[in-house]
């Protein structure tokens, strides 16, 4: 189950990135600007939000399958459609559905390994799922597409990366079983008075704030990232590619060592200390001297990409272990929402616009600021980490 929710999550953020990745070479395309690339990665963001939620809270109450398989076949296709677009309001309307799809998938799966694993091992098994968004969707997704971009054009770019979520849905109709914890799902309504303690949680409102601080910093970096690398360094889009490439691996290795470790020091200091060091990344893309020895730039930024430990930590493990366990889906489909919808949706239009005003340096400060929010939202979280031992809401810390 691990293995296929791992190579499941990794092809959704790779449909949901490559957009980001392929946007030096669809913007001369389609005569778009920074606004418009901030407005392309925004709407997906709302879409995604509100779908996380909803078809979350679905979950808790039907099964994840009868969910998570039509999801990813929805987004496979649409994710190919987008070869199609011929102007900036068809590709807009394209990304908008495309969240709908991508969104119950995100809470769907992390809530189904979540109720899978043991507890001394819930913060390994959410970090090997997670890392996959880096080593997929932010390693390999940069190189893949602008390599198939440069040579056969961005259309082509969307239909190589639209293949894999098809084979990966008759994967999980076949072998992924609904889970242990389906029956008291299908038994054990969500109470008003669960959804009060649930909306009472100090982590889990921690938890939201940093979601939002997490996916500012996060859509900034990867949106502007590359049209930062390439309009204000002058280097080529392959280049961009192979840097924040190099990025993605190192979020993935980060990914899989801090929420293991999490789960014996604590999700708090783990937390922190992956966000400190993402607030380094956007300031290395402003040293001009650094792009003269790609391979030493690389480096610091594989160093310094932890955010699919922050993802891990601070948008599955915190409030899923927060909250009754029938609510687990819904606690992180709220966490989700509030992030996308501050630091995937109004983050990319407001950072669009200061780029088309004070050049494309604006949107990375915002970036570090993301991150910098973050870092305030682990040291409000109760206690020095939240125990994986019990299912109730606010485990004690330890």
């Amino acid at each position: 189950m691990v293995a296929i929710m791992f190579a499941t999550w990794g092809v959704v953020f790779l449909d949901r990135m490559s957009l980001l990745y392929l946007a030096p070479y669809i913007a001369p395309d389609l005569h778009l600007d920074a606004a418009h690339i901030g407005m392309l990665a925004g709407v997906v963001a709302v879409t995604w939000a509100v779908s996380a939620l909803v078809f979350g809270a679905i979950s808790d109450r039907v099964g994840r399958k009868v969910v998570l398989v039509p999801m990813v076949v929805l987004f496979s296709v649409i994710s190919a459609a987008s070869a199609f677009a011929h102007g900036f309001g068809q590709l807009l309307l394209l990304r908008a559905l495309l969240g709908v799809a991508e969104g119950p998938c995100w809470s769907v799966m992390m809530a189904l390994v979540e109720e899978n694993s043991a507890p001394e091992h819930r913060g390994r098994n959410i970090g090997v799922v997670v890392s996959a968004a880096a080593i997929i969707g932010l390693a390999i997704a940069p190189v893949l597409t602008t390599q198939v971009a440069a040579h056969e054009g961005w259309r082509d770019a969307f239909l190589v990366a639209a293949v894999p979520g098809l084979v990966l849905a008759l994967l999980i109709g076949l072998f992924v079983r609904e889970g242990r914890a389906r029956q008291s799902r299908r038994t054990q309504r969500a109470r008003v008075a669960d959804i009060v303690r649930l909306l009472n949680s100090r982590n889990l409102w921690a938890s939201a704030v940093g979601a939002a601080g997490f996916m500012t910093w996060l859509f900034l970096v990867n949106a502007f990232g590359p049209l930062y690398i390439t309009e204000v360094q002058h280097q080529s889009g392959t280049t961009a590619g192979f840097l924040m490439g190099a990025a993605g691996l190192g979020s993935f290795v980060l990914g899989l060592i801090a929420p293991a470790l999490s789960d014996r020091v604590g999700r708090r200091p783990m937390l922190a200390a992956s966000a400190v060091l993402s607030a380094i990344l956007p300031v290395i893309l402003f040293v001009s001297p650094l792009y003269g020895s790609l391979w030493v730039l690389a480096a610091i930024l594989l160093c310094t990409q932890a955010g699919q430990a922050i993802s891990a930590i601070c948008i599955v493990l915190v409030p899923t272990e927060s909250v009754p366990k029938n609510l687990a889906a819904t606690a992180i489909g709220f966490t989700t929402l509030c992030g996308e919808i501050i630091g995937g949706f109004l983050a990319p239009l407001v950072a669009g616009t200061l780029a088309v005003r004070h050049g494309l340096g604006a949107p990375l400060w915002m970036a570090v600021g993301g991150a910098i929010v973050v870092l305030l939202a682990a040291l409000a979280m109760r206690g020095s980490a939240v125990t994986v031992s019990g299912p109730g809401l606010e485990s004690p810390a330890r």
